[in-house]
């Protein structure tokens, strides 16, 4: 976008703004209500796209500890419209709550990370403008990523959001942005009930909006950069005769990649349905339906930016190119001009003809809530979930036989199959001061995954985003897991006085896991054994949290808490911390020997709200121990495999900081600011090399993260421009490599119509414009994994971030 197109949509902004200051405000936040209320009733090394030749051992994502988890309190609303963030006033942990309002400012199909990085100590990245690519979506908090973080939707659990899940599926594929409802976050474990068994470092529970009250149409589409549109439709029935209200949503969006060839593109349909069933019980249903195609973005080294800047991708498109490449590598001859070689992570790197990603899903739960008495209430929830995915890659590593079409490349996928079932329920009791509240949650998980290759001919454009199935002409390796959990918790809420609350309880969890290899390995990535079967359990009976919030006056209070948690081994053949993932021998060796790994984490606040103003700053300290990490067993002479084991701890310590202001009438501020100091505990001998860790920085974590973000909304016209500050990261774990910081802005600006007009009465328009100021710079970091070392930089595991994009949305409400 033109610098003078920007000039004048800030301009004419400013213009607008200015004007509208000076209306009253009473009457249009009036009509924004009734607006919003009529419309919306709402309203480690990284697994799964494995790399064929590693030049390194794999590792997973070091994590580092979290604080503890207490209810979610009553919110304080800072201002007669919904504030963008509530800070959890009355918790004894630190949480903060990101508004439904907040969510639908971005481009619709942003993932709603996007929202909650503003979030103090919370670094979310994306290669893509929307933040929905999954193979570069990175969150960390804390200094723990997305495979140490617990996520539910509904209270559904979602698994561990890896690119190759095993147990789960991301936000993205569970529910439409427009169904999203508030999302919260607790910096610490997450509350004792998260269904989560991997929570080390806090927890997201997304929540979906319920159907209206009345009978409406939604419709929405969005166009814009790099051939970005987007429709969406939402059906409401309103109160059925029985009772209960109904909506069924859909939408399609497409977008060509921002650089290189390729497309990402997305169906999904949402349906709930709520139904009273008498005076105290409530049933609802709820399904969803996934369909998602994109190709990979090219992963980047510092070297190969260096030399040829960020817009560097994949030679998607130039087949000829692919298949010179793939002659030269198997016959051992020059490789073309300006080719180095085909090591992935090696420089230039860029040699790939095409890789994508698959994924379908369809998800459903139903819920029952009941009252059992004035004092005794419970619910009761059962959900299922499907997946089928491929990671596909066409690449020179294993030739297409020449009766099958006789092509230098094949199609190498990695194939998933999740199957699983889940029950939760909870008791609360309320008896004087206490309120007890227990549960049990259980999940069977059934998942398989193979290592497959599909032929290609001679002539013709291989694609990457159809699905090979049933005609592959090796099977490289095959397994199925099976992994059953069992949690159960109990806690209470005492109100000792009428300012001091203390939360105290326990969860107990029971992780199995169970693999069995079909067939054996082919190629002998593994070694001449392949891949193990057997089983192994992560358990504690004893996770305890402990937390207490004093209320100074009415707008004062200060908490602390205090909780012990840990994370369940993965269970698939490229997990990063399955034990599965080695050969034989390998899990021989560390199968009496693995321990889960542990977090220990203090944290203790201080909060500050009344009307305009909501602030806090919370200390942290945290102990993760047991951390696990792919290496080499034993002298590399020995030719040993890499297998997993535990390499000791981290220690982090921090501040977060969070400030919400409605300063004037319609204008708002809002601030956070997170320093985090996490510090590798142990070095780490692999194969008889020491590696000096100790003292070094946590692979992927800034030590600073910043937001500000200035926003107007006088019930008409709204806007906000964000400014997001992150400090230098390093993928290495010896500190030798490091990606600078970067500090990008994005613009928001929108306009509801209120109009006795049929054709502009409920509609809503608004522009978004990401990266406001077109910076280049590197987003992910770790896309591939992370290394000990990278003397040179060409270890390539980086995303370049999307250059300014503009997209303009257009809604009605029927």
């Amino acid at each position: 976008m033109k610098k003078s197109t920007i000039l004048f949509v800030t301009t004419c902004l400013t213009a607008v703004m200015t004007h509208q200051t000076a209306r009253a405000a009473t009457s249009t936040n009036a009509r924004h209500k009734a607006h919003h209320a009529a419309s919306h009733t709402t309203a480690p090394a990284r697994t799964g796209r494995e790399q064929p030749v590693p030049t390194q051992p794999a590792a997973s994502t070091p994590v580092v500890a979290r604080p503890a988890a207490v209810p979610v309190p009553a919110v304080h609303v800072a201002s007669e419209n919904e504030a963008i963030v509530v800070l959890g006033a009355g918790a004894a942990r630190e949480t903060q709550t990101v508004s439904h309002v907040a969510i639908q400012q971005y481009v619709p199909g942003t993932s709603p990370f996007k929202a909650l990085s503003k979030l103090p100590g919370v670094m979310f990245t994306s290669s893509d403008p929307l933040g929905s690519y999954e193979w570069s979506q990175q969150i960390v908090i804390r200094g723990f990523d997305q495979s140490r973080l617990g996520f539910t939707m509904d209270g559904v659990p979602l698994g561990n959001l890896a690119y190759a899940n095993d147990n789960g599926l991301s936000i993205g594929r569970a529910l439409q942005t427009e169904n999203n409802g508030r999302a919260t976050l607790s910096q610490g474990a997450g509350s004792l009930d998260v269904a989560a068994s991997n929570n080390l470092g806090g927890a997201l529970e997304f929540t979906s909006i319920d159907p209206s009250n009345k009978f409406g149409v939604d419709v929405a589409g969005t166009v814009g950069s790099s051939g970005t549109w987007r429709t969406f439709m939402r059906v409401n029935s309103g109160v059925l005769p029985g009772g209960g209200k109904l909506y069924v949503s859909y939408d399609y969006q497409d977008a060509n990649k921002w650089k290189g060839d390729g497309v990402q593109r997305q169906q999904q349909a949402n349906a709930k349905f709520v139904q009273p069933l008498g005076e105290h019980v409530k049933l609802t249903l709820f399904g969803d339906w996934s369909l998602r195609h994109e190709n990979d973005y090219q992963d980047l080294s510092l070297a190969t930016i260096q030399k040829y800047g960020y817009r560097v991708d994949n030679i998607t498109g130039n087949y000829d190119l692919a298949k010179q490449i793939g002659y030269a590598y198997q016959h051992g001859t020059a490789y073309p001009a300006g080719i180095g070689n085909t090591n992935y992570g090696s420089y230039p790197d860029f040699v790939y003809y095409n890789a994508g990603g698959l994924r379908q899903d369809a998800l459903g739960y139903g819920r029952l809530d009941f009252d059992l008495t004035d004092r005794l209430k419970g619910y009761a929830t059962v959900y299922g979930h499907t997946n089928s995915g491929e990671g596909v890659w066409a690449t020179p590593y294993q030739a297409t036989p020449a009766a099958l079409g006789g092509s230098p490349l094949s199609v190498r996928t990695t194939e998933y199959d999740i199957h699983r079932e889940g029950f939760m329920g909870g008791l609360t009791y309320k008896a004087g001061h206490h309120t007890i509240e227990g549960g049990f949650w259980f999940e069977n998980d059934d998942f398989e995954q193979a290592r497959r290759f599909y032929p290609l001919g001679l002539d013709g454009t291989p694609n990457s985003i159809a699905w090979y199935k049933n005609n592959w002409f090796a099977t490289q390796w095959q397994g199925a897991f099976n992994t059953k959990t069992y949690q159960v918790h109990l806690q209470d809420t005492w109100q000792i006085t009428p300012a001091l609350k203390l939360n105290y309880g326990f969860r107990s969890l029971i992780v199995d896991n169970r693999a069995r290899q079909i067939g054996s390995n082919i190629f002998g990535v593994k070694g001449a054994d392949g891949y193990p079967s057997g089983s192994i359990e992560s358990s504690n009976g004893f996770l305890p949290q402990v937390g207490a919030n004093y209320r100074v006056n009415t707008h004062n209070e200060v908490f602390a808490d205090f909780a012990r948690n840990m994370a369940a081994f993965d269970n698939s053949n490229t997990g990063a911390t399955s034990p599965f993932a080695t050969t034989i021998a390998g899990y021989e060796a560390i199968k009496n020997k693995l321990k889960p790994e542990m977090a220990y984490s203090e944290e203790v606040g201080y909060r500050y709200h009344d009307h305009n103003i909501q602030a806090s700053i919370t200390g942290y300290y945290i102990e993760f121990e047991n951390r696990l990490l792919t290496i080499t067993q034993g002298t590399g002479v020995q030719g040993n495999a890499s297998a997993l084991a535990n390499v000791g701890g981290v220690t982090a310590r921090g501040v977060d900081l969070a400030f919400n202001y409605q300063f004037a009438p319609n204008w708002s501020i809002y601030a956070s600011y997170a320093f985090n100091d996490s510090k590798y505990n142990d070095n780490v001998n692999s194969g008889g090399t020491i590696y000096y860790t100790r003292g070094r920085d946590v692979v992927g974590m800034p030590r600073n993260l910043a937001n500000v973000q200035l926003g107007y909304d006088d019930g008409s016209i709204w806007g906000n421009v964000n400014m997001q500050f992150q400090d230098k990261r390093t993928y290495t774990y010896t500190n030798d490599a490091w990606v600078p910081s970067n500090d990008i802005f994005n613009l928001n600006v929108g306009y509801r119509f209120h109009s006795d007009n049929w054709v502009l009465r409920g509609v809503d328009a608004q522009v978004n414009v990401t990266n406001l100021f077109d910076k280049r710079y590197v987003a992910t970091v770790g896309s591939n994994g992370f290394v000990f070392n990278d003397p040179t930089h060409t270890f390539a595991t980086l995303q370049a971030g999307a250059p300014r994009m503009v997209f303009f949305t257009l809604r009605k409400h029927f």
